[in-house]
């Protein structure tokens, strides 16, 4: 990998990372509804600003049963799981429950398409449940009687993303651009309705707005782009291993900014679920190998 796409991945990661700490401050102010209604809407805009100035045409006359369906299952309704989630939940728990999107990922293929589950797949599940169970049977946070739910959104957020990513597979050939483009606008269609019946108990002042604003541009509308990129530079296996450094910084961020505890279950506990996807889906540290350009 050269230099210059892994600076791009630890900024990707650093950025997805760094949702889950905007996702907590936010959702207590505006509610999960509202939060991700402007997160989307500012996200389109934002790629709808890109798509103008590179001249890349949405063909949503053509696409848009696909652009709902991948809006609803990639944004839409993930996004408003974690929401609801990130009312209860730490930064870094959110971080790593989301970390588990491909061992759903494993399960939906083989119910959906018939894969094989190898033994390699089997472990890495099992992992999985193992580092889940870390997590929240110690978490003083997960511990509480209404983290439950909080628990479930979240492993449920991770699953949406999975049946994103199945459905991937068979979907019609749409330029990734426009995948990320028409999902973002088919996304705050799904989310309107929540977010009129659920709107913020007051005004949110400028901190918050600049929470916003960070979570729709930066988080989504840049961060896709730079994603694309990676994917055009080093390939889509490459590029997913965004996904183990994610839970990383979402640890740090929690840490550095909310004051969140690190405990031994925490660090063991998201260890085992990174490791557990790693067999999942064959990562290789290799793949992280840099080199000159």
């Amino acid at each position: 990998m050269a230099a210059a796409s892994f600076f791009r991945l630890l900024i990707l990661s650093a950025i997805w990372g760094g949702s889950f700490l905007l996702m907590r401050i936010g959702a207590p102010v505006l509610g999960p509804a509202v939060l991700m209604e402007a997160r989307v809407v500012l996200a389109a805009l934002f790629l709808a600003a890109v798509a103008l100035w590179l001249n890349k045409p949405l063909a949503a006359g053509q696409h848009w049963r696909h652009y709902l369906f991948l809006g609803f299952f990639n944004s839409a309704l993930p996004f408003l799981l974690f929401g609801y989630a990130a009312l209860t939940l730490s930064a870094a728990l959110l971080a790593i429950l989301n970390a588990t999107s491909p061992l759903w990922g494993a399960l939906i293929a083989a119910v959906w398409r018939g894969a094989p589950l190898t033994g390699r797949t089997l472990l890495g599940l099992a992992l999985g449940i193992m580092g889940v169970s870390l997590l929240v049977g110690f978490d003083p946070l997960a511990l509480r009687p209404d983290a439950s739910l909080a628990i479930a959104a979240s492993l449920a957020a991770a699953a949406c993303y999975a049946v994103a990513s199945n459905y991937a597979r068979s979907a019609p050939a749409v330029e990734p651009f426009a995948n990320a483009h028409g999902s973002m606008w088919a996304a705050s269609l799904w989310l309107l309705p929540a977010g009129l019946l659920f709107p913020p108990a007051a005004a949110p002042g400028p901190g918050m707005v600049a929470t916003v604003v960070a979570l729709g541009v930066v988080c989504s509308g840049i961060a896709y782009l730079l994603y694309f990129r990676l994917i055009d530079d080093i390939g889509a296996a490459p590029a997913l291993t965004v996904t183990f450094l994610i839970p990383l910084f979402g640890v740090f961020w929690g840490w550095l900014f909310l004051g969140e505890a690190i405990g031994w279950h925490t660090l063991v506990g998201g260890t085992v679920v990174v490791a557990g996807t790693a067999l999942v889906t064959g990562f290789s540290p290799g793949l992280l190998r840099l080199r000159r350009v």
